[in-house]
């Protein structure tokens, strides 16, 4: 299988040292950023080839990663998938916008093309998934990061966000993905609370679940990633997980 990168940041530099083609059956050969030199980097690292041009890809590759941004899966996701390629996206949050998520889907169903969407920085999501669909009555997030993580610079703990998902991705694109992910998984826009903390040193997502089933809570612990502490280690293992699962016969959870 070839795969085709867009975005080469800190995610994708992971995946793309962590993937071995010969044990795996994945290639990951083409690369694509609006910082040209960036793809280059890691092009020259994986010994692929950078692309200029998204387009130059798609007669290329199996499957397109994304690992940009909310923006940039808008803008390239209708394209890619009208090309009859299927796609990993890690920046989960653009679905939040129902009218972009009604036309991504219209697309696949079209082409007969699939999106898949890693679990990311979070554990629990299978919980939820089996139980989404028998009232479930509440899903809460509180997630808790370093001031370095989020840009800010204070000595006590503050509360910066307290709401729906829908808004909680809008005013925080590149940090919350986990909200916009647990919120499709249980068809809810979940409860949000952002906390910035100073006596944390990762990143912390707190799930709370309630309903028929009974109620489950799950708290994961991420160390950031070393070079973009907006990210989670685990967000970029998640992905990994996946790419490989492709070539499982048999796979476990949902």
């Amino acid at each position: 299988m070839k795969v085709g990168i867009i975005g080469c940041g800190a995610i994708a530099n992971i995946i793309a040292s962590t993937i071995v083609p010969e044990d795996n059956n994945i290639d990951i050969e083409y690369f694509y950023d609006n910082d040209v030199e960036r793809a280059e980097n890691l092009a020259s690292f994986a010994n692929g080839v950078a692309v200029l041009d998204l387009n130059d890809m798609l007669d290329k590759v199996d499957l397109v990663l994304e690992c940009a941004s909310p923006d940039s899966v808008k803008e390239h996701a209708p394209n890619v998938l009208s090309h009859g390629i299927d796609m990993i996206i890690m920046s989960i949050g653009a679905f939040m916008d129902k009218e972009f998520y009604s036309k991504v889907n219209d697309i696949c169903k079209k082409k007969g093309t699939r999106i898949h969407l890693p679990s990311g920085a979070v554990v629990g999501l299978d919980g939820i998934k089996a139980v989404a669909d028998f009232n479930l009555e509440e899903v809460n997030l509180v997630t808790r990061k370093s001031p370095k993580s989020l840009g800010k610079d204070i000595d006590e703990e503050e509360v910066l966000f307290e709401g729906k998902a829908s808004e909680a991705v809008k005013e925080f694109p590149l940090n919350i993905n986990v909200a916009a992910t647990i919120s499709l998984a249980c068809n809810q826009d979940i409860n949000v609370k952002i906390i910035v903390d100073p006596n944390v040193d990762r990143n912390v997502h707190e799930i709370t679940a309630k309903g028929d089933f009974g109620e489950f809570k799950t708290t994961t612990k991420n160390f950031p990633c070393s070079a973009n502490p907006k990210t989670s280690m685990l967000a970029a293992l998640s992905a990994i997980k996946l790419l490989k699962s492709f070539n499982e016969s048999i796979t476990v959870g949902l």
